[in-house]
């Protein structure tokens, strides 16, 4: 031998170096690879759930655009209601206004001319008693007041009725 091997020792070594392989195979790789795999599962598990709240992230905040354009969309109709509803208030409240506006100008009109008639009823009568006061002065003597009166106002009606179909 001239490499100044000894086979013995060699083969001595090669069998310790064998043994030490399988006992740290057999003890030392497989759970040390075990730990490794249940390292790498739990990374891997770790990366799907972040995957799966990543997912579900963006699926709430989707949602939750969709809520809120909803929410907007009612709000805008809640508000087209509202000015809707105020525009027809406001048209009722003017319409009534307008009508009680009428109506007192009606009645108004009405008293008006309610006193309009009373006034010349009341002249008639004033001129009648006037115009039998003078003609009994003219007469010299008195004449019946109630007669008279009723001549008087037959020929003021007849006067005023003439007047209204003439003009």
């Amino acid at each position: 031998m001239g490499i100044g091997l000894d086979l013995a020792t060699f083969i001595g070594q090669l069998v310790s170096f064998l043994i030490l392989l399988g006992l740290l195979v057999r003890f030392g790789y497989r759970p040390v690879r075990k730990v490794l795999k249940e390292r790498s599962d739990r990374i891997r598990e770790g990366l799907e759930q972040a995957e799966a709240t990543g997912r579900e992230y963006e699926r709430a905040q989707a949602e939750a655009e969709t809520q809120i354009n909803k929410a907007r969309e009612e709000a805008r109709l809640i508000m087209a209601e509202a000015g809707e509803a105020r525009d027809k208030l406001m048209e009722e409240a003017r319409s009534e206004a307008r009508q009680e506006a009428r109506a007192m100008i009606e009645r108004t009109r009405a008293e008006l001319e309610q006193e309009r008639r009373e006034m010349i009823a009341d002249l008639r009568r004033e001129f009648a008693d006037a115009a039998i006061l003078a003609a009994g002065k003219v007469i010299g003597e008195s004449l019946d007041r109630e007669k008279h009166r009723r001549i008087i106002e037959q020929a003021l009606e007849e006067s005023g009725s003439l007047k209204e179909t003439g003009g």
